[in-house]
């Protein structure tokens, strides 16, 4: 095998183009064999395997730089940089991220998770390496999914300046999560399409075809040069109005034209952009039929391409069907969402109320502005969004939507822990920078069914609401405890004596064992259900401070600006002589890894949560 032979960069130098070609194949043979048992992302490292051996090809790497966007489409980088093995412990804890990380390898020269940022942090190192006096080349790789958030175009602004080399390359698989939206994917269609091209082509063809003798073999010639004819249509277009070279589109799976057009961008002294088109999924059938099934995979079947997962509901799923619900009962009810319909679950309501929906692409920020917008004329927007990619439109959501206390509906999909993706996909801050805002109140669910009760509940307000849930299988425990949601008030679970346990959302079943601990050992021990963040139920502390000596908080966020400080924050105040305990995540970011192995690495799952409960218990209280 070829792919054996090659353990360094510079392996790749001294490949014919015909063993480059089988290289591809038995890259995508790995991946498949690899991520069918670890999970990550694979349509889109499917699709861009020759533009990486091109890149490899023409590229002194790691001196020159090579940013990935999102970093979804870096494994085969990772193979060719001398990271193969790595692969059996692909996304798992303590092994090799599925996004670039710096800390991992010198070849990644930038952290990426979230979109439309390697044209920024490819200018930011140009910009550097002109003023340090050195001689890199910088090579941002960007998808046309994310030239639908707003930063890329900042960025290409800000590059057609330039009067120095910086190479963006687009890959154009007209795809990215879920289908592209709005006008750059028109646009970019059109390029591909090349209307004005083909009806010119057509129209010569016919003409020079009807002359005798030598029409024929004079098409035969034109066609061959089809990308040449096809270039002089773009100049004055957008890339080139910006004052950015453009160069393509060019064949992504074809490793020779690749690296004669990469060559020819190394020579311009300007910022060039390269258009490439690609397959998403390419080289596996059911990756190419659905490659927005094949984005993020878990483990699957290979023959079948069906997923390898165990059943029952998802809170993704119990948000899905009730917004379709109440959708079909109220006509002002409208769905928002940042290119996930198919991750945050609106899917199914696109295509029952498809006048209704609107997916903005990659542009949280824009997605949550629009929402303020249909608020303010009379709807009721839901924006479904991840945690971590809701952090992206904090401005807006603080100044658009709360500072004019607009009823909009934010249901935030994979809060806390979401596992395998790591640092950038950590749901882990919400509580916090959406607890600071000013009229916004916060809720999170301890199950499926309060879950459905709070989206009913949110609707029912005139201002903004947050409800966060975690990823997977929906928690259905608890189901006898159903007492209707009242603004501003937590939920008592068992009222007792001694030690109180308050916690919110995915740590309430948590709690629930921790009481069934503290009681073998002849404890006496409240439970409430907080189920808002903010505001927090004052009335239940104070209920419940006469007669316990001891607080305990639990949430699945980091502590700083959390619940349990806010919960500290009013004790300290109102009942000083009452210790608290935090049970937080740390204030910092979280690695990739399996959820459970990473609760107890980080101290937050009920044998480690004990621990430092007995601990502290084993010491004297104040009181």
């Amino acid at each position: 095998m070829i792919l054996e032979r090659i353990n360094e960069p510079q392996d790749i130098k001294n490949l014919t183009y015909d063993e480059m070609k089988i290289l591809a194949g038995e890259i995508r043979e790995f991946l498949i064999s690899t991520i069918s048992q670890t999970g990550g992302h694979l349509a889109s490292n499917l699709g861009v395997v020759e533009l990486t051996i091109a890149l490899y090809r023409v590229f002194d790497l790691p001196r020159d730089k090579v940013i990935w966007d999102v970093g979804h489409q870096a494994y085969t980088h990772k193979i060719l940089s001398g990271r193969k093995e790595g692969f059996g412990e692909l996304r798992q804890f303590g092994g090799m991220s599925g996004f670039p990380k710096r800390k991992e390898s010198p070849f990644d020269v930038f952290d990426t998770g979230h979109s439309s940022t390697s044209i920024s942090a490819g200018l930011g190192m140009v910009q550097a390496r002109d003023i340090l006096g050195e001689a890199y080349r910088v090579i941002s790789v960007i998808g046309d999914g994310a030239l639908t958030g707003g930063m890329a175009y900042e960025a290409l602004n800000n590059a057609g300046e330039r009067k120095t080399n910086f190479i963006i390359i687009l890959n154009d698989n007209n795809m990215s999560i879920a289908p592209n939206v709005g006008g750059m994917s028109t646009y970019l269609s059109e390029l591909r399409a090349g209307e004005g091209y083909n009806q010119l082509k057509q129209n010569v063809s016919d003409s020079l075809k009807r002359v005798p003798y030598v029409g024929e073999p004079v098409v035969n010639v034109i066609s061959k040069t089809k990308n040449t004819i096809k270039q002089m249509f773009v100049p004055g277009m957008l890339f080139e109005d910006m004052g950015i070279t453009y160069l393509g589109p060019v064949d992504g799976h074809d490793i020779r034209k690749l690296t004669r057009i990469m060559r020819e961008a190394k020579k311009i002294r300007r910022t060039v952009l390269i258009h490439v088109l690609t397959q998403k999924g390419k080289g596996y059938e059911p990756a190419e039929k659905h490659p927005e099934i094949f984005h993020g995979v878990g483990k699957f079947d290979i023959a079948t391409g069906k997923a390898i997962k165990s059943g029952g509901k998802t809170y993704t799923g119990v948000f899905s069907d009730t917004i379709c619900k109440m959708a079909s009962e109220n006509k002002k009810i409208v769905a928002v969402t940042a290119a996930m319909p198919d991750g945050t679950g609106l899917k199914a309501f696109a295509e029952r109320f498809p006048k209704r929906f609107f997916d903005v692409g990659i542009a949280e920020q824009h997605a949550v502005t629009s929402a303020a917008g249909m608020a303010a004329a009379g709807l009721r927007p839901v924006v479904a969004v991840y945690s971590s990619f809701l952090q992206r439109a904090y401005d807006q959501i603080l100044v658009d939507v709360c500072l004019q206390n607009l009823p909009v509906v934010f249901c935030i999909d994979r809060a806390g822990l979401v596992g395998a993706d790591g640092e950038t996909h950590q749901g882990i801050f919400d509580l916090t920078y959406l607890s600071s805002i000013p009229n916004m109140t916060v809720m999170a669910p301890k199950n499926c069914f309060e879950l459905v009760d709070m989206i009913r509940f949110a609707f029912s307000l005139c201002s903004p609401v947050a409800i966060r849930y975690p990823r997977g299988k929906a928690y259905e425990g608890l189901a006898e405890f159903a007492e209707p949601i009242t603004y501003g008030r937590a939920e008592m679970l068992y009222e007792e004596s001694d030690i109180a346990l308050i916690a919110v959302g995915s740590m309430v079943s948590t709690a629930e064992h921790i009481r069934d601990k503290l009681k073998t050992k002849g404890y006496s021990c409240s439970l409430v259900n907080g189920r808002f963040i903010k505001p927090i139920d004052t009335d239940m502390i104070d209920r419940l401070a006469p007669s316990h000596r001891f607080f305990i908080t639990l949430e699945e966020n980091v502590k700083a600006g959390g619940f349990g400080e806010r919960v500290t924050d009013y004790l300290k105040q109102r009942w000083p002589e009452i210790p608290v305990m935090n049970i937080t995540l740390p204030d910092d970011y979280v690695e990739h890894g399996d959820v459970t192995k990473l609760r107890s690495v980080l101290g937050i799952d009920s044998d480690s949560i004990m621990e430092k409960i007995e601990e502290r218990l084993a010491r004297p209280f104040g009181r």
